[in-house]
């Protein structure tokens, strides 16, 4: 599960969605926070989640799908351009 804070419904999203899915035994869910730069990455030890919080200039990984892992800095980069499409010769 990835979960995008909504600036309207912060509480929602990191306080009540965490006991839900606690509850529904999700093994692990990711909180991606657009107004802090966070990437939160929850894995779930017996009823509670243990959180490890990631910010730019790091990579968030998952201890559940092996090998998958994003760069901050790179999710949250709103400067970088569209790759130019090579032309075919």
């Amino acid at each position: 599960v990835v979960e995008v804070v909504s600036p309207n419904n912060k509480k929602r999203d990191l306080v009540q969605k965490r006991a839900e899915y606690a509850r529904a035994k999700i093994p692990e869910y990711w909180i991606v926070n657009p107004q802090d730069g966070t990437v939160c990455v929850l894995n779930l030890k017996t009823r509670v989640y243990e959180e490890r919080r990631f910010v730019a200039g790091e990579i968030a990984t998952s201890r559940v799908l092996a090998g998958f892992q994003i760069s901050v800095s790179d999710l949250f980069n709103s400067t970088r351009k569209p790759r130019e499409r090579r032309k075919k010769s």
